[in-house]
């Protein structure tokens, strides 16, 4: 039998198809996402060890996509890479205990990727929006697991050095924003936040000019305990910013796993100790793959992740237009010099 459409049903067909543009715009979104992380967490960059080669390799892909997108540089010596020096007899018991499952010597130094889209209103150009994420993992395992001795990282944390890489890209492409972004991949976090800490002794930008961090980490799959689709921001409390991007586009809730401490166990909180509002967005759902071989890229749910990259376009275009500032709430600023932690537990594979 022959089907038959009116012209109302083909208009109300129609209207429920994505604009060509915007339907265009969504595969080439999926498709970075796709390539970004295959690079990323593929087994030939062995799990980006911390101050390893693998590290300054995903640094330089990272450099590379930078500087593609026509972004100024804001490295060392007129690059897009920032060298930052580790000392290695320094290091926390923590980051001893990571060095120790590394197969091979780590190098002295870690790597950040560094750039900057300057804004243009004469009015707020000099007010910065700092995007992050940390590019490094846990690298190559002594003794394998089942087999594999690769630490891939696939959601901790390529997919947050993915969603910055595209929020460049999409920043990039479209309207120049009014206040100035930095983008900026952190090396080392894994160690003890060695590229966050070496970002801020030496910024491309004044440190006061930093208006707010975004830092993304562990976006790649859903949070049960959130609506779906959803995003949370660590310290969510904390700060005005969270609501105000959810009033503007973004996804947003609060942390559902307060006992956890994410706000603290970041590389945004070197930043926020520094008195810039500075918050992690993540949709870590606290699954048994974290910090362990099995974090790779068949456990990643790619639609969930390109949506939610795509989830935070609106709000992040929002902030870097605005003239309004984020504030820290009553008692949420953290201490800017803490107590030492404690002796950290042994680290289990």
């Amino acid at each position: 039998m022959r089907r038959i459409f009116t012209l109302a049903t083909a208009a109300l067909l129609l209207a429920t198809l994505p604009a060509p543009a915007q339907k265009q715009a969504d595969a080439s979104l999926a498709a970075h996402v796709r390539a970004d992380m295959d690079f990323l967490a593929s087994d030939e960059l062995h799990g980006r060890g911390s101050i390893t080669r693998d590290e300054h390799l995903a640094a330089q892909y990272c450099a590379a996509v930078f500087e593609g997108l026509g972004l100024k540089p804001a490295g060392d010596d007129g690059t897009y890479l920032q060298k930052i020096p580790v000392d290695l007899s320094g290091m926390s018991a923590r980051g001893k205990q990571r060095l120790a499952v590394y197969e091979d010597a780590p190098r002295n130094e870690t790597w950040n990727a560094v750039a900057i889209l300057p804004g243009t209103d004469p009015r707020l150009k000099d007010e910065v929006i700092l995007l992050t994420a940390h590019l490094d993992h846990l690298g190559v395992l002594k003794t394998p697991v089942n087999g594999d001795a690769i630490n891939n990282g696939a959601d901790d944390d390529a997919s947050g050095t993915t969603a910055v890489l595209n929020l460049a890209r999409t920043l990039a492409a479209g309207k120049a924003p009014k206040r100035t972004v930095v983008f900026a991949l952190f090396g080392s976090e894994e160690m003890g936040g060695y590229g966050a800490k070496g970002f801020l002794a030496k910024p491309p930008v004044p440190l006061q000019n930093l208006v707010a961090n975004l830092e993304f980490e562990m976006i790649g799959r859903p949070d049960p305990l959130v609506p779906n689709g959803t995003l949370w921001l660590t310290g969510y409390e904390r700060s005005n910013l969270g609501p105000e991007l959810a009033k503007h586009g973004a996804k947003l809730v609060a942390d559902p796993h307060p006992k956890e401490n994410f706000f603290m166990r970041s590389d945004n909180i070197a930043l926020a100790r520094k008195g810039i509002v500075a918050q992690t967005v993540s949709s870590f759902g606290l699954h048994t793959d974290y910090h362990h071989v099995t974090d790779e890229l068949r456990t990643i749910d790619f639609p969930y992740m390109t949506s939610a990259i795509a989830g935070m376009e609106t709000s992040v275009r929002w902030l870097t237009d605005t003239s309004w500032r984020p504030e820290w709430l009553p008692g949420g600023k953290p201490d800017p010099n803490p107590a030492p932690p404690a002796a950290a537990p042994p680290v289990t594979k």
